[in-house]
Formats: structure tokens, C-alpha cells, sequence
């Protein structure tokens, strides 16, 4: 709960307290936060349990931490009923975001064929594997504009 407090945070927070409250009510304060944490916690807990119960027997094994989306999705890649991690391993992203990067600059990929990649914008067909060193001064690089 309270992860991200580092040591000299906690020792701020107990002597603002302390100056706040003053010594003679910080204990009696201290408890008073303690029973209504384990009130809470109490309620929360028979709460699970009566819609556990209601649930039924087919959900006994329900989780309420399953409804974080990444706790479930973590769960799924793990399951791999899908095959999904035949999915991801196959996906090479560098090499994918490389390609694309190729393409925006109009260089060939290596494992592209020489023929020249060809986009429409503004109504007219542009070359994309022009390179930048072959540009006039004030020519524009050619772009997509659907993608812009």
C-alpha cells in the first residue's frame, strides 16, 4: 500500500503528526485508524465471501484480482490455450519497426526486391525511394498525407 514512501517521507509524516496531534492524543489516534482498517478489511472480506457463495460452485475458483485487466491478461499469456506466445515469439518487432523506417526513408530493405515503392499524395504518384541527398534545396521530401 504504501510502496513508494521512502524512509525519510515516513519520518516527515510521523512528525507532522506529531505536531498536529500532539503526543497525548497520536496514540489513541493511531488506534482509532487501525480499528477502521480492520473494520474495512473485515467488511471487504465478508463481501467476497457472499458473492463467492452466490457465484455458485462453477466459479469457486474466482478471483477478485483476476478483474485487473493486466493481472488477466498476464494470466491468459500464461494459459496459452490460444498459442499466443507462437504469436508474439514469431513477431520480431525491430526488425518490423526497421523495415518501416526503411520504407519512410526510402531506402530498400535488405530483404525487399529493387522495385520502387510508389505512394499517391495530393493527387499525383510520388517516387518514395527518392533520397534526401537528391532533393533541390527548397523541394519537400515526398510524404503521404492520408498518413500524416
Amino acid at each position: 500500500m504504501f510502496n513508494d514512501i521512502g524512509a525519510l517521507e515516513l519520518v516527515a509524516l510521523v512528525v507532522l503528526a506529531v505536531l498536529v496531534f500532539g503526543p497525548e492524543k497520536l496514540p489513541k489516534m493511531i488506534q482509532d485508524v487501525t480499528r477502521t482498517i480492520r473494520k474495512i478489511r473485515e467488511f471487504s472480506e465478508s463481501a467476497k465471501a457472499d458473492i463467492r457463495e452466490e457465484l455458485g460452485p462453477e466459479f469457486k475458483d474466482f478471483e477478485f484480482e483476476d478483474l485487473n485487466p493486466k493481472t488477466f491478461i498476464r494470466k491468459q499469456l500464461d494459459n496459452d490455450d490460444l498459442g499466443l506466445k507462437e504469436i508474439r515469439n514469431g513477431f520480431d518487432l525491430k526488425k518490423e519497426m526497421a523495415e518501416v523506417t526503411d520504407a519512410v526513408h526510402g531506402r530498400e530493405a535488405e530483404s525487399a526486391s529493387s522495385s520502387s515503392t510508389t505512394s499517391s499524395a495530393s493527387g499525383g504518384t510520388v517516387d518514395m525511394t527518392k533520397k534526401r541527398e537528391q532533393l533541390e534545396p527548397a523541394e519537400r521530401p515526398p510524404f503521404d498525407a492520408d498518413a500524416t
